[in-house]
């Protein structure tokens, strides 16, 4: 990966631009999951087990990189958030006539979040220190 990409994903100086493109790309989840049809199209390529577990892992995955202390704190935090995105996320398909909200879809969004937190607190430390140094992330030369 290019250095200056290493340092867009990994270095401090750009925690709150992660954290804000996870705001935007949240955004986008919900208004091109609100799009009418749109949900349907895409059930046909993937279940929707599997949209809210990428969906909301990535986004997890983001939060905590974004999200500033120590990794304990940045997993708690970043499970919070996606727990609040998917509520709201639930809430608002509950008043559109072509979604239903549902709580199992939810609680996939934490499940998929806390899994992806509790591997980010093993690796985030590894990957950021053989990312910056300018090594491969996972080597261990």
């Amino acid at each position: 990966m290019p250095a200056p990409l290493l340092q867009l994903c990994f270095a401090d100086q750009y925690q709150r631009l992660r954290y804000r493109t996870a705001i935007v790309l949240y955004l986008l989840v919900i208004l091109i999951g609100d799009i009418p049809g749109m949900r349907a199209d895409v059930g046909q390529y993937a279940s929707g087990g599997v949209l809210h577990s990428f969906g909301y892992g990535v986004l997890a995955m983001i939060l905590f990189s974004g999200t500033g202390g120590s990794m304990l704190r940045r997993a708690l935090l970043a499970v919070l958030m996606v727990a609040a995105m998917g509520a709201l996320d639930e809430f608002i398909q509950s008043f559109l006539p072509y979604r239903h909200g549902a709580v199992s879809d939810w609680l996939v969004d934490i499940t998929a979040a806390a899994v992806v937190s509790l591997l980010m607190i093993v690796l985030w430390p590894r990957l950021s220190a053989a990312a910056l140094r300018g090594r491969a992330p996972l080597s261990d030369a």
